[in-house]
């Protein structure tokens, strides 16, 4: 009983170091770091103001020949609005089933995406969110694919070219847009952009030679962005740089990180993708298969800082009257399971499913994820996906289960032996042990067995917790009355009456009703058992439900449900485990003798 007690305590105390470091460190953490991107936000704005800079003018060191010319907006930031800005240049509309925004003509590059389905917050009036903005905004972000050529091409689509639609002008799934460019060494350039109904572009361009002498020109592609998110990442998913080509495999290169490196080249691959990701949206290039290509990811400072994960394509020829063709795909938009999934099993796009961080437990977290979604699809609601998930762990692991309950039980029934053992031999603690194990095999008993529920426990409430955390599947998913995201804490408190008083309370007194059902449950959980000699471990199980009732406030509120539910299963199980064993149930004596009043020494 001694060894569960203490395994008991272990495992809590252990979610419990999570809990502190989640409350204490990763929301004040996420409030600073706001404050400062919104001060640095407009530091930035005042000071582009003062100097009158004109927006939309790259005036950054020239490009090295053979190199990726400089990022567009580089040097510049205008403090007019998104639509200003946008005004501001010749574009092609985009309109898709997931997706709104334009092609700027300018660069031919994609700055501009709203996605449909998804709002900043669960008002129904709240705005679509804007993936991709213009560079010459604070937070400019945008995908670009271009060419390097050397003197024999002359001057080859870059950041600054200017291109004239042919035809079509709206760019839907069923209608491409065609762009041209032509210069005066006889090249003639035809990008194709096409778009499925969800979020892949496909980028054709094709490059006629009109000239009387062969030339050769790389291809290259950069996701650019001038911010990060607001608020910051935890160990729990990655935020920042992010690919997997060649031989490395997956490169992760979080903002610090790459800030501090400046520049990280891996070797040359020939197939493989790279971009920007944040925790519910990517952008990434998946560049052609037809010829090698250097992937980069990469930081600098000069002019505004910027944060690039780009490629350069070895050199491509295009023989005296002859065209060659590239073709290279640009995913924007939401990190959607089933949707990358798809796009990496169809188009052959390698390991593309690491574009979602399912951790080092990815073989516990994926078959969550499966299990969770698939009941969502039968009830329509994730919150009851979640409790359906507990009774199904729950049944699975039910026989032993049972058998940890049962050898509980029996524990219970030889206290007064393992007493009586404890007091013969309080001086010579060998023997006491010896004496112990003789009994544990006398009685058929597993001194470890009752701490396997609750180990069990852990890797479900951690898979959990990481699902809730990642899958945009869960953000802003509703459940029943006042939690309208179960990714999301429990918006409610115990101390402004559940809303009742208009007072905006602080992180640590936002005691939600959920939370609080999760303590009750956990606190009628510890007492089924007998309430430990020691004063110490007496003290930790009486307060323990409290403290993590504070705790489990600031998780999501998926999460919180899951425990509630989960403690309360386990009463059952437990009690009806423990009635056919013949053991008696302490669950009413203690609550009996924690609420009876203690007799003064007088008395």
């Amino acid at each position: 009983m001694e060894n569960n007690r203490n395994f008991f305590i272990t495992i809590a105390l252990s979610v419990l170091i999570l809990a502190v470091w989640q409350y204490f460190y990763v929301l004040p953490r996420s409030e600073a770091q706001r404050e400062a991107a919104r001060v640095e936000q407009q530091r930035v704005e005042e000071q582009k103001k003062a100097a009158g800079t004109n927006p939309g003018t790259d005036t950054g060191t020239p490009a090295a020949p053979g190199a990726i010319p400089n990022a567009p907006g580089a040097d510049a930031v205008t403090p007019a609005g998104r639509e200003q800005a946008l005004a501001t240049t010749t574009r092609a509309k985009i309109d898709t089933p997931s997706l709104e925004g334009s092609i700027n003509l300018t660069g031919a590059r994609l700055d501009d995406l709203k996605l449909k389905h998804y709002t900043e917050t669960v008002d129904k009036n709240s705005p679509e969110i804007s993936l991709l903005n213009p560079a010459a905004l604070p937070n400019g972000y945008y995908a670009e694919i271009g060419f390097v050529g050397n003197d024999k091409t002359g001057a080859v689509p870059g950041p600054e070219t200017v291109w004239a639609v042919d035809g079509n002008a709206t760019l839907t799934p069923t209608t491409p847009v065609t762009l041209t460019y032509s210069n005066d060494k006889g090249l003639t350039f035809k990008r194709t952009f096409s778009v499925d109904t969800n979020y892949m572009f496909t980028v054709s361009d094709t490059v006629q030679n009109a000239g009387t002498a062969a030339v050769s020109l790389s291809n290259y592609g950069r996701v650019t962005r001038f911010d990060k998110p607001l608020v910051a990442s935890t160990y729990v998913l990655h935020e920042g740089l992010i690919g997997f080509t060649g031989t490395e495999g997956l490169q992760e290169h979080k903002y610090a990180s790459i800030e501090k490196d400046k520049q990280f080249t891996p070797g040359k691959s020939t197939d493989g993708w790279l971009g920007i990701t944040d925790k519910y949206w990517a952008v990434t290039l998946v560049p052609t298969e037809k010829q090698p290509f250097q992937p980069r990811y990469a930081y600098f400072e000069d002019g505004r800082h910027r944060y690039q994960s780009d490629f350069l394509t070895d050199p491509i020829t295009v023989d005296a009257g002859q065209s060659a063709t590239v073709e290279s795909e640009i995913f924007a938009g939401a990190k959607e399971v089933g949707k990358i999934n798809a796009y990496a099993e169809d188009r052959h796009i390698k390991r593309f499913d690491l574009l979602i961080d399912w951790g080092w437990f990815h073989f516990i977290t994926k078959p969550m994820f499966w299990l969770i979604d698939t009941l969502y699809k039968f009830f329509g609601n994730f919150g009851l996906a979640i409790l359906a998930t507990t009774v199904i762990v729950k049944a699975i692991f039910y026989p032993l289960a049972n058998k940890s309950y049962a050898s509980m039980a029996n524990m219970k029934k030889v206290q007064p032996k393992m007493l009586e053992i404890r007091e013969k031999y309080a001086d010579d603690k060998m023997k006491q042990q010896q004496a112990m194990m003789e009994l544990y095999k006398t009685e058929k008993i597993n001194p470890l067995a009752g701490c396997w529920p609750v180990a069990l426990q852990i890797p479900v409430f951690f898979s959990l917790y990481k699902v809730l955390y990642i899958t945009i599947e869960m953000r802003h998913a509703p459940f029943f009355g006042w939690i309208q995201d179960l990714a999301a804490p429990d918006p409610t408190s115990l101390f402004n009456l559940f809303g009742l008083i208009p007072v905006t309370l602080p992180h640590m007194l936002m005691i939600g009703v959920w939370p609080l059902i999760m303590g009750v449950t956990m606190f009628l959980q510890m007492r089924m058992n007998p309430t430990p000699p020691d004063p110490t471990q007496a003290a930790i199980f009486t307060w323990m439900p409290v403290i993590f009732t504070f705790m489990m406030a600031g998780f999501p509120a998926g999460l919180v449900i899951y425990w509630a539910w989960n403690n309360t299963l386990s009463i059952l199980q437990q009690g009806i485990i423990m009635k056919r064993q013949g053991a008696k149930i302490e669950l009413w004596d203690n609550l009996v003798a924690l609420f009876r009043k203690k007799p003064s020494p007088a008395e």
